[in-house]
């Protein structure tokens, strides 16, 4: 099969996080075979393309100049910091948090040009003296960008006067100490509680 058409869109769906040359060329075929199919999902990414940006306050997505989140007065006075808008939307779907969020969009990388102003560090700390913060929540991947970038944080924060928390980590329930790695066991033994 030989289509210019085909093998573009073929490539930009294999930019996709987590999509391999052999997915995008099924999904490609599923959207070309179903005409209704590829009609739709043109007209959503365009929308998504026009209407989709960042709130201003908090770099989550949204269609207005301050997501719902920032604009709802019901949130506590604190501030859940996660790596992407996938993070946040876990953490609200679990039910369990119901303060504010900020979103880096990324980790420090300084080898890949990704500094303090790429994640908006300086629009953080407004938004913690803008609505009188109470705590700030490192939501944080446990990986070295993770906790490289949560450090960071923390020390930038310390001239704010809020508590800086994060999420605990170490052994998951269900989890076997004889298959967890070195650094999952540190974590486990550094945050032990009493029984």
């Amino acid at each position: 099969m030989s289509s210019a058409l085909f093998d573009r869109l073929t490539e930009q769906l294999g930019r996709l996080p987590g999509i391999g040359r052999k997915t995008a060329m099924r999904l490609a075929f599923s959207i070309v075979d179903n005409r209704e199919l590829a009609r739709d999902l043109s007209e959503a990414l365009g929308m998504v393309w026009q209407k989709v940006g960042e709130c201003s306050t908090c770099r989550n997505i949204t269609e207005n100049d301050i997501c719902d989140i920032c604009s709802n007065s019901s949130r506590h006075d604190s501030i859940c910091v996660v790596h992407n808008p996938a993070d946040l939307r876990a953490i609200e779907d679990a039910g369990l948090y119901r303060g504010k969020y900020f979103v880096l969009h990324g980790f420090l990388a300084p080898l890949d040009g990704i500094g303090p102003d790429e994640l908006g560090i300086d629009t953080l700390r407004k938004m913690i003296d803008r609505f009188e913060v109470d705590e700030v929540i490192l939501a944080l991947d446990s990986t070295a960008d993770g906790e490289a970038t949560s450090s960071y944080i923390a020390r930038i924060l310390e001239t704010h006067q809020v508590p800086v928390t994060r999420l605990a980590r170490g052994l998951p329930p269900g989890a076997s100490v004889e298959f967890a790695d070195s650094l999952t066991l540190s974590q486990a033994f550094q945050g032990r509680q009493k029984v």
